[in-house]
């Protein structure tokens, strides 16, 4: 074991088991994280073990909800190329274990993943006993990795993306992080840019291909004819308003889109403007700034089966999972965490719906997605309010450009798929060497 690897694993393993009573404690007074608690600590219920029957068995952990709707395709792709096989899924969170059973059904499994811990995930692994470990986009566990590895167990980095901002967290601890990524067998990356920054983190060139973003083959089978209809109505819209959608706004983004708002009314008085925070607690002060510069707002929540109906210019989006189905009425889309230094955000989402989309110059963690759309003619960038206005604007007084880039941008999108099956291949690929490996030691023997 190397001297870094061993010394993460004493820390965190002394770390946790020092802190444990008081973790035990707080989980039963706050009820945080009480659910899957002995899942956690690497105890897995029996009734799991049960249903992981056939073999190969593959154990895929997707930790944010985008990551495991990434890890649906990917695996709709593995039952396609393996046929029979068990799988396995793990999260860290209530919304991602809720957001699984959902996704996955009966015949998927979905437990909380261990802690990062020498202790936790060798009991989980010594349990489960995978055939493959997959994990998803940036996902580098050190001790589940080294432990993984230490065990013989075949691992891969599926749908990886590593983004400028991570890349250089990770570069100031490139000799741990190589050490790390000596224990992944196969990096499986979205695109040549993140390919190179996990060579340049250590990783074996050898191991590493580009094979696309599985989030491209979600997003066409996500996009639902009805949504349009339930939105339609919730927001109260005749269809002859337009409509701008700022989406998974940050970092007071809301300030520039209010300023870019009030200039679009001056020339389509009838435009309705949605805000969707990501992060839905900012909803209040957001309504706050709105009612201090004269806009009458109101909180979809209050949008509720007793009538209230939407009469506001501004609807600020305070609900939880709506925003994608609210693409689907806007007639352009802002995507946020883009006019501040914070990476931006999904453009390719409203772009399936056939949206046009403008982004701030910050879209370092989604170069993939708008080198597409621009390669396309159907996103654009905007460097402040003034420009914002002036795009808007100007496609709302060309109707047919409108529809153009709209049509291209849904193109863009449905172009761009079928990631899912080249990244289960590698994996298939890494089932296939570590069973001919293991009939050649066993001829050897």
């Amino acid at each position: 074991m190397n001297i870094l690897d061993a010394a993460y694993q004493a820390v965190t393993s002394a770390v946790f088991s020092a802190g444990f009573p008081a973790f035990w404690l707080y989980t039963r007074w706050s009820g945080r994280y009480r659910r899957g608690f002995e899942e956690r600590l690497g105890f897995i219920p029996s009734a799991v073990l049960s249903r992981l029957t056939i073999r190969p068995r593959l154990w895929i952990h997707a930790v944010s909800l985008g990551e495991i709707r990434v890890a649906s395709a990917v695996t709709r792709a593995l039952k396609e190329r393996l046929g029979r096989c068990s799988i396995l899924v793990s999260t860290a969170t209530d919304h991602g274990f809720d957001l699984a059973v959902r996704t996955f059904g009966e015949d998927t499994p979905v437990i909380y993943a261990p802690v990062d811990a020498g202790f936790s995930v060798h009991s989980a692994l010594r349990r489960i006993r995978p055939d493959a470990m997959v994990f998803l986009e940036t996902e580098l566990w050190p001790a589940w990795i080294s432990r993984a590895h230490a065990m013989g167990i075949p691992t891969a980095l599926v749908n990886g993306r590593i983004s400028l901002r991570s890349f250089r967290g990770y570069r100031r601890l490139r000799p741990f992080f190589r050490h790390v990524l000596a224990g992944i067998d196969a990096f499986s990356m979205v695109g040549e840019a993140d390919a190179e920054r996990i060579r340049a983190m250590g990783a074996d060139p050898s191991r590493v291909v580009v094979s696309g973003n599985a989030k491209y083959d979600l997003l066409a089978s996500q996009v639902d004819p009805v949504a349009k209809d339930e939105m339609t109505r919730v927001l109260n819209l005749t269809g002859r308003e337009p409509v701008l959608v700022a989406g998974s706004t940050r970092g007071g983004e809301e300030g520039y889109v209010l300023d870019a708002y009030e200039r679009i009314r001056e020339v389509f008085p009838e435009t309705i403007l949605v805000i969707a925070p990501r992060h839905t607690e900012r909803a209040h002060g957001i309504a706050a700034i709105c009612e201090a510069r004269g806009l009458g707002c109101q909180l979809r929540s209050d949008f509720g089966p007793d009538g209230v109906k939407r009469t506001a210019p501004v609807v600020i989006l305070n609900t939880f999972g709506e925003l994608f189905r609210l693409y689907s009425v806007a007639d352009i889309v802002f995507c946020g965490a883009s006019l501040v230094p914070l990476g931006g955000q999904n453009p390719l989402e409203p772009a399936v719906w056939g949206k046009p989309v403008f982004y701030g110059p910050s879209m370092e963690d989604f170069p993939d997605a708008k080198a597409l759309l621009e390669a396309h003619g159907a996103g654009g960038t905007v460097t402040g309010s003034d420009m914002l206005a002036e795009r808007v604007i100007h496609l709302l007084r060309t109707p047919s450009e409108l529809e153009e880039r709209g049509r291209r941008a849904r193109d863009a999108v449905l172009g761009a798929s079928h990631a899912a099956s080249r990244h289960a291949r590698v994996v298939a690929d890494l089932l296939d060497t570590a069973h001919e490996t293991c009939r050649l030691n066993h001829e050897v023997g």
